[in-house]
């Protein structure tokens, strides 16, 4: 739920409406001029290049394979493989950097390969802490059948990978309830640090973010290794995650945790039982400096492993995500704690839901300035914003959050006309509802003592008790005082009406987190669009169209004058077949002793690639099975014989793939 401005305008209908369209409206002008300004920025690792590229054929065995990526990587001794045809290794043994900043790495081939298809599996954890994988081939001399099955799973997942996600999904529900329940009392509600449906809250989100940091790391091995549960447990993967930044933001967050239990015994334990107003206020003063600092460092370890770690800006972006993360956990678990205390709670207070929703407003706004950076580093682009999964699902949030506040107005309504009774009550003004429902409500509530006359709840007769009597009578009392009270809240429709609205919020904000911890999981459209038009740059689709060339020469002999038509199909990498016709004067068909192809990518220092093609008839060559090994600007070069002294040789430049 979220404060407003006060209210204006003469229908309050239409005002809740009013303000979504002119936040929707906000947010969008503001994602167009964040975006329209936005540059690359690196973050989730992709493969960029690679040398042979994918699908490439080539003329001799290579001395080693080189990948090419969009950040740094961690590499280990198994995390590139080049398969034979068979499925035996052909390198000898682990990669190495090329490059200083290490995002070119390289691995040396067996010498005297055969020639046919070649697999290169690669898979390593990027600089933000996800594992990335990959596969592609690559043919010496020419293709060939090989047993090699790309692998279609990507790292990451299976049954690890989803009880990751699972940690993953509750570490954050825990910082939530914790930090936000936290929030929530010492900035709303006091009083709640003595209600027991508030500790409770606080410390089950505690345990849930401890429980789940253990998972994670215990998990953080084959998650981006084997992929094996098993492996869990195995010691000398669990040191490596220790020499890991993932794997040290993880311990970094359960010491923090430990301080954070001993702040939570101070706040429901010593701060719950002060009366002293002056102390208590001071002791609020440290727990508030005390709570925020702990909060700020348990967010810096997702900060220090993860998107904001890496990319541009990473001494901007860091501080950036703590601060979302907080104003996150204030909004929503401060959101659940009023939840909670609307329906477990009697004495709730018009004040504590009026100062929660100033404290939701100011969050809004700064998940709001936090969210729009974060889009610029992560998206780049219009186009990635609705062609990429990551684009996709950012859309999805911020409708979530359009939506939430939409419904955060409703319960500002509410909130208002609470307020409003709660200043009557306290003026002694009772709410008709609340006096038909509530008859007796101001009766005599005292436990009676051990052994005194005690009235019968029943006949209101007057009796003498022993000690197990009184007490049963004391239950009785306490358990229809309750009741009574239950049922003087139901009946007041106001705090009715927030309840339903606070849950609605609720259920939106566990869909919002879903989406969130998916997105943190997801590679920034940014990198993918990178990737993807690094991949189509260099590596070569199969097919992209026939090529048609003309080309005029002279031979300066005797009827030396014409032209040289050149058809190429499919016109891309691999196997293509050429039709040469040889034009002369008038357009026909001249019939000469001799044409020659070559193809040279000089770019790539490959070539020239000869090609002597087969005569059909007069005027008309052909040959089949001519092998481009990969996609770039090629140079086509035409040798025309036209009698046995006189002779040139054209050329033209074609890109293919």
């Amino acid at each position: 739920m979220t404060a407003t401005a006060p209210p204006f305008g003469p229908s309050p209908t239409r005002r809740p409406l009013a303000a979504v369209a002119l936040l929707a409206a906000l947010i969008s002008l503001l994602f167009g001029l964040v975006l329209a300004g936005a540059s690359p920025a690196s973050a989730h690792a992709a493969l960029t290049g690679s040398d042979p590229q994918d699908g490439a054929v080539v003329a001799t065995a290579p001395k080693e394979v080189t990948l090419t990526f969009s950040e740094q990587i961690a590499m280990g001794e198994d995390s590139i493989r080049v398969l034979d045809p068979s499925g035996k290794r052909a390198d000898t043994g682990a990669p190495r950097d090329l490059q200083s900043g290490a995002v070119q790495y390289g691995i040396t081939l067996h010498g005297g390969l055969p020639d046919g298809t070649y697999t290169v599996a690669w898979q390593a954890v990027s600089a933000d802490s996800h594992p990335v994988s990959g596969a592609f081939t690559f043919s010496i001399g020419a293709p060939s059948q090989t047993s090699v099955a790309l692998p279609s799973d990507e790292a990451g997942g299976g049954l690890v990978g989803t009880l990751y996600d699972i940690a993953r999904y509750a570490a954050y529900a825990g910082f939530i309830l914790l930090a936000g329940g936290s929030a929530f009392v010492l900035a709303c509600w006091q009083r709640g640090a003595g209600a027991r449906p508030m500790q409770r809250l606080v410390v089950r989100g505690w345990v849930t973010l401890t429980a789940a940091t253990l998972v994670m790391l215990l998990l953080r091995s084959p998650y981006t290794g084997s992929g094996k549960l098993a492996d869990a447990f195995d010691l000398d993967g669990l040191q490596t995650v220790l020499d890991t930044k993932p794997g040290a933001a993880l311990v970094s967050r359960l010491l923090l945790l430990g301080a954070s239990a001993l702040f939570i015994a101070v706040l429901f334990g010593a701060y719950a039982k002060r009366e002293d107003e002056k102390e208590k206020q001071d002791l609020t003063f440290g727990l508030a400096v005390g709570g925020t600092v702990i909060a700020a460092g348990i967010a810096g370890t997702w900060a220090l492993a993860e998107h904001a770690s890496t990319g541009i800006q990473p001494g901007i972006a860091m501080p950036v995500d703590v601060l979302h993360l907080l104003a996150v956990a204030a909004w929503l678990g401060g959101l659940a704690a009023l939840l909670v205390a609307l329906y477990r709670t009697p004495d709730i207070t018009s004040g504590a839901v009026r100062r929660f929703s100033r404290m939701a407003f100011g969050s809004v706004l700064v998940l709001t300035a936090t969210g729009l950076y974060q889009s610029w580093r992560q998206v780049g682009s219009w186009s990635a914003l609705t062609d990429t999964r990551y684009g996709q699902l950012l859309l999805i949030k911020v409708a979530l959050v359009a939506v939430l506040v939409g419904v955060a107005w409703i319960s500002r309504r509410w909130t208002g006309r609470l307020a409003g009774n709660g200043d009557r009550a306290e003026a002694g003004t009772e709410s008709p509802a609340a006096e038909a429902e509530s008859p007796g409500a101001g009766d005599e509530t005292e436990s009676p003592s051990v052994g005194a006359g005690t009235e019968s709840p029943a006949t209101g007769d007057t009796e003498e008790v022993g000690p197990e009597r009184a007490a049963q009578l004391t239950r009785q009392r306490a358990a229809l005082t309750a009741t009574k009270e239950k049922r003087a809240r139901d009946a007041d429709p106001d705090r009715a009406g927030l309840r339903r609205s606070v849950m609605v919020e609720t259920g939106i904000a566990v869909v919002l987190l879903a989406v969130t911890t998916v997105l943190t999981s997801t590679e920034p459209g940014r990198t993918e669009e990178e990737a993807a038009r690094s991949n189509s740059a260099a590596a070569a689709p199969v097919t992209s169209g026939q090529i048609n060339l003309s080309l005029p020469f002279d031979t300066g002999g005797r009827n030396g004058k014409g032209t040289v038509r050149l058809d190429i199909a499919p016109g891309g990498t691999g196997s293509n077949g050429v039709h040469v016709w040889v034009d002369g004067p008038g357009s026909r068909p001249m019939d000469i002793p001799e044409v020659k192809l070559a193809f040279t990518l000089e770019s790539k220092d490959i070539g020239p690639l000869p090609v002597v093609p087969d005569r059909l008839t007069a005027g008309h060559w052909t040959a089949g099975g001519v092998q481009i090994p990969m996609a770039g600007d090629w140079k086509v070069t035409v040798t025309v014989r036209t009698s046995d002294i006189d002779q040139t040789t054209v050329d033209k430049n074609v890109k293919i793939g």
